[in-house]
């Protein structure tokens, strides 16, 4: 098998508040990320696709393909957004590791219908903060 990994930047913002919590326990849980004002995020994504390589175009996936679902699911839809007003957070957190799920849902059956298939989303939220969802290595 063969990976190939692409990357990705969105700017988004957010506010780490759980509605079931009291503004002083959000703040207390999420600290300065509770404030209701929101802040942003440049975002980096890395995403990861493996599968045989085709014998005629020699790759695991056209890579034109891959950037036209990850623009149309994640980059348009998250992009320059306040990320609590989408609905995939209506029910939880917008927390870097749920957008990383939020993404990995959103891109596994497209990818698959390529006929490769989603490894892992790596997403970065700051310099010091990284996540991954997916096979770890």
């Amino acid at each position: 098998m063969i990976a190939l990994t692409r990357r990705y930047h969105f700017p988004a913002a957010h506010v780490l508040s759980h509605p079931r919590l009291s503004a002083d326990e959000n703040e207390r849980t999420y600290g300065k990320c509770a404030n209701p004002a929101g802040h942003g995020h440049d975002y980096g994504l890395e995403i990861t696709v493996t599968g045989a390589v085709d014998p005629e175009t020699g790759r695991v996936i056209e890579r034109e393909a891959l950037d036209a679902l990850v623009r149309e699911r994640v980059l348009e839809r998250f992009g320059h957004r306040m990320l609590n007003e989408d609905p995939a957070f209506g029910e939880r957190v917008p927390t870097a590791e749920n957008i990383a799920l939020v993404i990995h849902d959103e891109l596994a059956a497209p990818i698959a219908e390529t006929g490769a298939r989603l490894v892992r989303v790596d997403l970065q939220e700051t310099r010091r903060n990284r996540f991954a969802y997916g096979e770890l290595p």
